[in-house]
């Protein structure tokens, strides 16, 4: 693992505290951390915990050209008013859009193949100069994530770090209140996970939030936190 043994001791000393965690990874690992965000219905809570240690921390947005125009107007929103100053919009290589996916309909078919070509590439490749991100993901977002530790080894030797995998949603509900944040359009119209337009739908009452995201599959996350294969 790439990370010093005195960090990793600090980061587990900052247990689920989730503004210390991010100081501590913020400062300790700064010019080797990226944030990755959606911009999704949640990530206004983290991005302005983190603002307000560095604001120019890297922000790594997926802009897979399958975004609603809600969600690409929303991350134009929040970066100008949290003043972040390295949102970085990760793209697929258009040469391999133009080889797999001509028509804009993988989606479709193989969403698995989809998500690697606009998710899973594009972001391997920008983490190559970083050591270390921290991910927005959340125990309570659904029964597949309950298990989330703070920091967690990913492939390649860098780690994940998850400060906010303790907060309820009505914790960052009340948050976002408190920080008079402005919020995603379309958590108004019952999306409270938000993804790629053709793959996410709203949810019913009852519903884990991410059970309108891939809907009728036997497909729960894009494959960025999934183990690469040996």
């Amino acid at each position: 693992m790439r990370i010093d043994a005195d960090i990793m001791a600090e980061l587990q000393e900052a247990g689920e505290n989730a503004p210390e965690v991010l100081r501590v990874a913020l400062t300790r690992l700064r010019g080797r951390i990226a944030l990755v965000s959606s911009f999704g219905a949640e990530s206004a809570v983290m991005l302005a915990l983190a603002s307000e240690i560095d604001p120019a921390v890297p922000v790594l947005f997926l802009q897979t050209g399958q975004h609603f125009p809600e969600t690409l107007a929303y991350r134009q929103e929040l970066a100008r008013m949290l003043g972040l100053r390295d949102v970085r919009d990760l793209q697929p290589a258009e040469k391999q859009i133009e080889k797999r996916d001509p028509q804009g309909q993988l989606w479709a078919f193989d969403p698995d193949a989809c998500c690697a070509l606009r998710k899973v590439e594009p972001l391997d490749e920008a983490m190559i100069p970083f050591d270390a991100w921290i991910t927005g993901r959340k125990r309570s977002q659904a029964a597949t994530r309950q298990g989330l530790p703070v920091v967690e080894e990913a492939p390649g030797g860098k780690i994940k770090i998850n400060p906010l995998i303790a907060w309820t949603p009505r914790e960052l509900d009340a948050e976002i209140t408190r920080r008079n944040l402005p919020r995603h359009p379309l958590t108004l119209r019952g999306y409270p996970s938000i993804g790629c337009a053709p793959c996410t739908r709203p949810v019913t009452e009852g519903e884990d939030p991410r059970q309108g995201r891939w809907a009728g599959q036997a497909k729960t996350e894009c494959g960025i936190h999934l183990p690469t294969p040996s």
